[in-house]
């Protein structure tokens, strides 16, 4: 048996960029890290060599590649010409459409899975670039590449797309009390609910060839490379500004990001000392990004108490093989 275990990640600045409708015609930027809540995969022998039984959300057993239903599982099988007597088993710390990246780290997962199972080491650029092909251009999926990179990775990374098709990782270089210092300050809030992305993805995919929102994403990849340069000098109160200004222009890039319930609690956190946030993801519901002071969070707490906290630490690891059992 095989176990991988991949990280979620938190998107800070520049989610959008990473469309090949935007960064086509305009170099794309995003700041994220990854935190210690996973995806794990594993890959095990099968006793019938001739079938694939798969167990995820739902229970799969069929005879051929082809037939398997999960489209990222199928695809990543074709692409390593895997065949019958495996069973791939996963589970996760938090659940699909709540806005931390979760296909993105299913799709790394999996691949790093399958080529341990193979004996093949597989460095994370090429997960990264794996996973987001099989997505974006097999499964056709409105999504961009930043999720995929990040997890295959991991850490604090300010990562860029360019119209060629590159994509780079520049980790950005924190000591053990910078991280604390941050971690101290970002807080999660679940809203509750899980959605598909789909929709809000597409129209804003198509939104992008509107001059108008073009601009604003040229602007989100402007203020992310801003919070790198800030995260480079420590200057860590520029972070909830930023994060503000951000999440301001985020939501006008479509119609489904945010709405009047979003918008009355993010209002309340700034009122009680909040200096910044933002939602994860797509948009609609999911998880709740703040960043404050210390001093200020009680406060928080109360103006956000329906909402049910998430506490979080920051992963620097990425996508890990975390155990190989015997033939």
């Amino acid at each position: 048996m095989i176990i991988t275990r991949t990280p979620f990640r938190v998107s800070f600045v520049g989610g959008g960029s990473d469309l090949r409708s935007f960064y086509s015609r305009h170099p794309g930027c995003v700041i994220s890290v990854t935190i210690n809540k996973y995806m794990y995969l594993s890959v095990h022998k099968y006793f019938d060599s001739e079938q694939i039984h798969v167990r995820y959300n739902k229970v799969e057993l069929v005879n051929s590649v082809d037939e398997v239903k999960h489209p990222i599982v199928r695809e990543a099988l074709r692409l390593l010409r895997s065949q019958g007597g495996i069973e791939i088993t996963s589970t996760a710390d938090v659940p699909a459409g709540t806005g931390l990246g979760s296909s993105s780290s299913f799709a790394v997962g999996i691949l790093h899975c399958l080529y341990a199972s193979q004996g093949i080491f597989v460095s994370k650029e090429r997960l990264g670039k794996e996973a987001s092909e099989i997505e974006i251009d097999i499964l056709k999926e409105p999504i961009g590449k930043q999720d995929h990179y990040a997890a295959a990775f991991g850490g604090f990374n300010c990562i860029r797309f360019y119209p060629d098709e590159r994509v780079t990782v520049e980790p950005i270089l924190t000591d053990l009390l910078t991280r604390k210092y941050l971690e101290e300050r970002l807080m999660l809030f679940y809203l509750g609910g899980i959605r598909s992305a789909a929709s809000i993805l597409h129209e804003q995919y198509s939104n992008t060839y509107d001059q108008c929102h073009f601009e604003s994403l040229v602007h989100m990849a402007e203020l992310a490379e801003k919070l790198r340069e800030s995260l480079w000098q420590k200057r860590f109160d520029d972070f909830g500004d930023i994060l503000h200004k951000a999440w301001i222009l985020k939501r006008t890039l479509a119609s489904g990001i945010s709405n009047p319930r979003i918008n009355l609690l993010y209002d309340r956190a700034l009122k009680a000392g909040a200096l910044g946030g933002k939602l994860l993801g797509a948009g609609g519901n999911g998880f709740m990004l703040i960043y404050s002071p210390p001093e200020r969070q009680q406060h928080v707490c109360r103006e956000l108490a329906e909402l049910k906290a998430f506490p979080f630490k920051f992963d620097m690891e990425g996508s890990r093989v975390i155990y190989v059992g015997e033939s």
